[in-house]
């Protein structure tokens, strides 16, 4: 008879399902947890005035003793941006390829963290035991070099996360995703699948970035003057393909915005960007060359307010302008969320004289995802043979999606856990079923605070940004009850003063006779006045107005 497990394996996302980025996986048996990537994501609309949002760690330090490690699967923001924050309250050895290593020591450098990280470089042969459970890994095809999958050997089987994943047939620096490799894994069986959903609602194939080279260097050879190209810095391929076309077409290249600046040094100096000498120039240089003998490589192919294409955009970059007659190609796909930037962006753009290459609409081939579509992602699914399927890294439409391309591959439908952040799957004894939830949920960062702006900040901002505040200035004397001075109420983002002195005034008489009601009638906490002003003044200014700002009474005792 087999001896029955009486640990059970755990399988949970605290970030990176049902939403785009902060992707955070973990996988737990007994007394071993291993997280798979720590990312960050973009604020939505709503979080005012927050600059990013990371995962929820508190699960991982309370259980900080059973975390082996960090593995990350690729140098991607939505990866690795968590790390500077999540490496700080959970000091564990971070395991990473050589180029995504190289991008994540640059972070850690900035927030000191390089002396007091233990950082394990792997690649696809390495093999990491893991406390009772072992890592292996195997080569995939994305839009950033470098990247792995992992298979997880655990006492109940193995668990394998594909990390972002294509299938480039024809793959720009040659790194071919491991097929062999992969059927290996699933011939000697798979308990559970984790796999990238981000285009599963896309059917066929997606293309391979070598024919985006191909464009780019169709558009560089058309293009009269010079030429802006903007991507995502992390793309090394597409910056490769920029500075090939760039070498076939006899231009030079400049590289402006802070993270490109950054990429393109940490990738060169690794060696996976390969630069002809003498083809580098300085910003500086662009205007001493002939037009159409510079390419200049930017950020800003989501329209973000900041970057260095957005600046161009509107004539207030430090070094460099745009000029009528000038080409600019946008080769990304925005990010659901940034459309409304990126055709900001190419309104302005064009208002200037430029021609502009940019989404599915102009000229096609310019840019293909990093990311597999529905044949794929059955491709996976099928070297694979999982017995269970956790579809991942995506929002909800997308998982589904996925979940029901599994079921076209053979996976029965009881067999597919959906699940949402902090749902846990338990296998036990081979058996799976959802099990109890563990914490989760969002860390705002603002500036240098980390979850110190919460719900009741957001929704205080928020009332701000509607209707505006009202301060109520009042001294009080303590002998007697009397208002020595005031009310005094001062408006910002409410009504313009001057030509709202009536309602003010008639504000002001009401604040008054509250005030004088309440003390005759002994009442003198602080907390009873300024509640009772509030409820009093804040009825009548919605009355008058239809609008209800934040109203702040300040009293003084004198």
């Amino acid at each position: 008879m087999s001896k029955k497990n009486i640990d059970k394996l755990l399988i949970f996302a605290l970030g990176g399902v049902g939403e785009i980025g902060k992707n955070m996986y973990c996988v737990q048996y007994a007394n071993d947890i291993i997280v798979i990537d720590s990312g960050l994501k973009f604020p939505e609309e709503d979080m005012l005035g927050i600059d990013i949002v990371i995962p929820d760690i508190g699960y991982l330090t309370e259980n900080r003793d059973k975390v082996r490690g960090i593995i990350i699967t690729h140098g991607h923001e939505d990866h690795i941006g968590g790390l500077p924050y999540v490496l700080k309250h959970l000091n564990v050895p971070l395991y990473a390829t050589k180029l995504t290593m190289g991008l994540i020591e640059a972070k850690l450098k900035e927030a000191n963290l390089l002396g007091t990280t233990n950082r394990i470089l792997i690649n696809s042969e390495s093999v990491l035991p893991l406390g009772v459970l072992t890592a292996t890994f195997f080569k995939t095809n994305h839009s950033i070099p470098d990247s792995v999958g992992v298979a997880l050997d655990t006492p109940e089987g193995v668990v394998v996360h594909t990390g972002d994943f294509k299938f480039d047939q024809t793959p720009v620096n040659e790194q071919y995703a491991d097929l062999h490799r992969m059927a290996e894994i699933g011939k000697k069986g798979v308990l559970a699948l984790l796999s990238d959903s981000t285009n599963a609602e896309r059917p066929g194939y997606t293309g391979s970035e070598r024919g985006v080279g191909i464009e780019i260097e169709e558009v560089f050879r058309k293009a009269k003057q010079r030429v802006v190209i903007a991507t995502f810095a992390s793309n090394i391929h597409r910056v490769q393909q920029v500075f090939d076309a760039a070498a076939a077409t006899n231009r030079k290249v400049t590289v402006i915005g802070r993270s490109m600046v950054n990429v393109v040094s940490i990738a060169s100096e690794l060696g996976y960007l390969h630069i002809p000498d003498g083809m580098l120039i300085e910003p500086e240089e662009v205007n001493k060359l002939a037009a159409d003998r510079v390419v200049i490589l930017s950020t800003g192919s989501q329209g973000e307010p900041m970057s260095a294409l957005t600046r161009m955009a509107r004539s207030t970059h430090r070094k460099i302008d745009i000029l009528p007659g000038d080409t600019v190609i946008i080769a990304a796909t925005p990010i659901p969320g940034n459309e409304r930037y990126v055709g900001r962006t190419v309104d302005e753009l064009m208002r200037i004289g430029a021609h502009v290459i940019y989404g599915p609409g102009s000229v096609t081939g310019v840019h293909v995802s990093g990311h597999g579509s529905q044949e794929e992602l059955k491709l996976m699914l099928n070297l694979m043979k999982p017995k269970y399927f956790i579809p991942i890294h995506g929002e909800y439409r997308m998982l589904r999606q996925h979940a029901i391309l599994a079921e076209t591959v053979g996976i029965p439908k009881e067999d597919i856990f959906m699940c949402d952040i902090g749902d846990t799957v338990e296998i036990q004894n081979g058996a799976a079923r959802k099990g109890s939830k563990v914490q989760s949920g969002n860390i705002l960062i603002d500036g240098l605070g980390v979850g110190d702006v919460g719900n009741i900040v957001l929704r205080d901002r928020k009332l701000l940004s509607q209707d505006g505040i009202l301060v109520v200035v009042v001294t009080l004397s303590k002998q007697d009850g009397k208002i020595l001075s005031g009310p005094d109420i001062i408006s910002r983002g409410f009504v313009y003063v001057r030509e709202s002195e009536g309602l003010l005034e008639e504000a002001n008489r009401i604040v008054t006779n509250t005030l004088t009601k309440l003390m005759n009638e002994n009442v003198n906490e602080w907390a009873s006045l300024k509640t009772n002003v509030k409820d009093v003044l804040g009825r009548f200014l919605y009355e008058q107005t239809r609008r209800r700002p934040m109203i702040l009474p300040i009293i003084m005792e004198v």
